[in-house]
């Protein structure tokens, strides 16, 4: 079978497709995979197993968008099937003259909590008329004999960004802080995309005042391969509700997520019997805005160094 897949735009959503993916691999073991979407997301695909072509949607560089996706649908080729785990405009335009025997394109459903692995994977269900069942792990796969785990050293990594917004992300003093707790028993690895280097560059002077050497900033200096082949070889991570907070799941790393504004019932990490949430119950919490609305942002301020250190051993480490 032949199948064209556009992936959700981001990081995290891309990662919460995965199990859903992976019963569509189950059910046809020689399917040939075309994944479509965001630099991102395709960029998490390029090891698996069943892919055939990844391509990068540039369709936003031109001037005239819908005119790239028209002739892109007309040279991509023929399809069994096509899926699009995004809801927009544009998908549809996408889908209306892509060539594939079945078309089914993701709609959000809307007030119903349910966490995003679920509804990907009910979309998948739906779309080839399958039974519900219980969605598996998160699944990505790395190059052949890549990951390698240091058996003399110990890693931690701590992740202050969350692409989505401000709100969502916890203070870079207080990530040092708990690094710097930490780094008796961890080397330090930061991460970050080019766009939280300054973060990163915080946490960064906050270890150098604490008189910590054994760090390493890798804040925008990794592809995305070797971001999940990092994460991959950690021992512990520490992190906001992010992209890369779901890429530790899928690979079963021990994790600490700090949850605010996001709803974790929805973007938690999915099956990892080692990731634990730290939040605050609070009245305005989950906001779900991008920044705070209230200006407060207490959802993130009330949580302190010590509710992840003990949250960290709880986890056992």
């Amino acid at each position: 079978m032949k199948l064209f897949v556009e992936l959700p735009t981001w990081m995290g959503d891309a990662v919460m497709a995965t199990p859903a993916l992976e019963r569509i691999v189950a059910a046809y073991p020689d399917v040939k995979i075309t994944f479509f979407g965001s630099y991102v997301s395709t960029q998490l695909f390029l090891s698996h197993p069943n892919v055939e072509t990844v391509v990068v949607d540039n369709s936003r560089k031109g001037s005239n968008r819908y005119f790239w996706l028209y002739r892109f649908a007309n040279e991509a080729g023929g399809f069994d099937a096509a899926l699009s785990f995004r809801s927009s405009v544009a998908s549809r335009f996408l889908f209306w003259f892509l060539k594939a025997e079945k078309k089914c394109v993701y709609r959000k459903a809307k007030g119903i909590v349910q966490h995003q692995v679920v509804r990907y994977s009910r979309f998948v269900e739906r779309c080839f008329g399958w039974k519900s069942e219980e969605p598996g792990k998160l699944k990505l796969y790395l190059p052949q004999d890549t990951l390698t785990k240091s058996a003399e050293k110990k890693y931690v990594g701590i992740n202050p960004g969350a692409s989505y917004g401000s709100a969502k992300r916890w203070y870079p003093e207080k990530f040092a802080e708990v690094a710097t707790a930490l780094s008796k028993a961890y080397d330090i690895v930061i991460f970050g995309g080019p766009g939280e280097a300054d973060i990163a560059a915080d946490i960064e002077a906050g270890l150098k005042k604490a008189g910590v050497a054994n760090y390493e900033n890798l804040a925008g200096k990794t592809s995305v391969p070797e971001l999940m082949k990092k994460i991959a070889s950690l021992d512990l991570f520490i992190t906001g509700d992010s992209g890369p907070m779901h890429v530790a799941a899928a690979f079963g790393v021990p994790t600490v997520a700090l949850f605010g504004s996001t709803k974790d019932a929805e973007t938690s990490q999915w099956k990892n019997p080692k990731g634990m949430i730290v939040k605050k119950e609070m009245a305005c919490a989950p906001c779900m805005k991008r920044t705070c609305p209230l200006g407060h942002h207490e959802c993130m301020t009330r949580i302190d160094a010590n509710d992840v250190l003990e949250a960290v051993k709880t986890i056992g480490h």
